[in-house]
């Protein structure tokens, strides 16, 4: 990774101009194992070359696809159909990567072949059980609750899983599984996750039914070769648009970004918040809808953020809580359980960073009260090992009264690669 293990932000008079931010890292991690298990030649456009998305990347070739163009946004894959994986040649380490470690969970599982997958200490504490326990029903045979994960695949039989929690990496499991088993195999959530991977499955072709909650694919549908175009990463969006919206007199604008419905729901939060939000479809021929953001200061408000709300927002809650606490007012969230088991405990550690530099934050199991208002201070946070947490620092200290100092901020790189890079653009540093 990148040297930037230190970074210190003094507050800034400006924030303003126009950015392209890389692409997002969810549809790139799908595009990649998708885009191997199709008939032929997949061109993706604007694939981010971040840590995570290497590493699926570097997966999937460990297992005999030829991809062009690796560590560029534009590969080039010579996909190999449902039956053309062989055996890893080596463990497949994921390093940070949960999505990435559980969408390929999927993928060996249906393949009648042994493999490892593992990855760095902060991995191997996330929970695995969430897709062993579906796999296993499937007729996979797993070694592991965590990784490593020992996993001996092939002669899957569908079943059709009703989900107790919302996530897209569980249902993304299943549904990628599912394509290697015999039947149709379906997943029902308790409410919507992201929907990338059915929408990614739909657009190759695949035999994909959708009916509100319940997601069923038809195992043995051939995807076939297309191109696909990956947008701009709303959840890195929020970071340079969150600046926009604290910074006084600030005004920035994000180009190509992706606004699937299914992560449209920070926008109308900010929007509930009231945040100045100017959004402008663009016509694009992609799986996803694309459109131009623009963000400008605003007076916010405190809301209070409910849990069939979470699964939409999960990544983009813990920048949330730094403008809930720059807001004027008192914000609640509610039902995002599941952030204490992230890159790190989200709810802990953004309440002890915000803590630190003077806001009134109270942790609760389930998520946060905050009374904002408070003027941050210049203080010393860490990452806690969290990408999101450093960058929504990062935003936090362009508002501070003192210089703020993020320590361990090299896992920047694992989804957005070039971060700081814009922050100075458009702090006009």
């Amino acid at each position: 990774m990148t040297n930037m293990r230190i970074i210190r932000i003094s507050p800034t008079e400006k924030f303003s101009g126009v950015v392209t931010i890389p692409g997002d890292k969810s549809i790139s991690h799908r595009s990649v194992i998708l885009g191997s298990l199709a008939d032929g030649i997949v061109d993706v456009d604007g694939f981010l070359c971040s840590a995570d998305c290497i590493a699926t990347l570097r997966a999937m070739q460990s297992m005999g696809v030829k991809i062009d163009g690796a560590g560029t946004p534009k590969i080039k894959i010579h996909g190999v159909g449902l039956g053309g994986l062989s055996r890893p040649k080596n463990v497949l380490d994921l390093g940070n990567s949960g999505t990435g470690t559980r969408l390929l969970a999927g993928l060996v599982s249906g393949n009648s072949f042994i493999s490892e997958i593992t990855g760095d200490d902060s991995l191997k504490k996330r929970p695995m059980g969430r897709i062993v326990k579906p796999l296993t029903e499937m007729g996979a045979v797993i070694e592991g609750e965590k990784c490593p994960l020992r996993i001996k695949g092939g002669n899957l039989k569908a079943i059709d899983y009703v989900s107790p929690i919302s996530s897209a990496q569980v249902k993304s499991c299943i549904l990628i599984a599912g394509l290697f088993a015999e039947g149709i195999t379906s997943v029902t959530e308790p409410v919507k996750s992201r929907d990338h991977t059915e929408r990614m499955l739909q657009y190759l072709e695949a035999d994909v039914k959708i009916d509100r909650l319940k997601v069923s694919v038809n195992g043995g549908s051939k995807l076939k070769a297309k191109p696909i175009q990956v947008p701009g990463d709303i959840s890195s969006a929020l970071f340079i648009l969150a600046g926009g919206l604290i910074v006084p007199g600030g005004k920035v604008t994000v180009k190509n970004v992706g606004i699937n419905p299914t992560r449209y729901e920070v926008l109308d939060i900010l929007k509930r918040m009231g945040a100045k939000i100017d959004v402008r479809p663009i016509n694009a021929d992609s799986s996803e809808p694309i459109a131009d953001i623009t963000a400008e200061y605003s007076r916010l408000k405190g809301i209070n953020i409910t849990k069939d709300e979470v699964p939409g927002i999960i990544d983009e809650l813990p920048m949330l809580a730094v403008l809930a606490a720059a807001a004027e007012g008192r914000t609640e969230v509610s039902g995002a359980k599941e952030l204490r088991v992230k890159e790190s405990d989200r709810i802990k550690c953004v309440a002890e960073n915000l803590k630190k530099v003077g806001a009134d934050i109270v942790e609760k199991e389930d998520g946060w009260i905050i009374n904002g208002g408070r003027k941050f201070k210049g203080s010393v946070v860490t990452s806690f090992g969290d990408h999101r947490i450093a960058m929504s620092m990062i935003i936090a200290g362009l508002v501070s009264e003192g210089e703020m100092i993020v320590e361990d901020t090299e896992w920047i790189d694992t989804s957005f690669p070039g971060f700081m890079d814009i922050v100075r653009k458009v702090s006009h540093r």
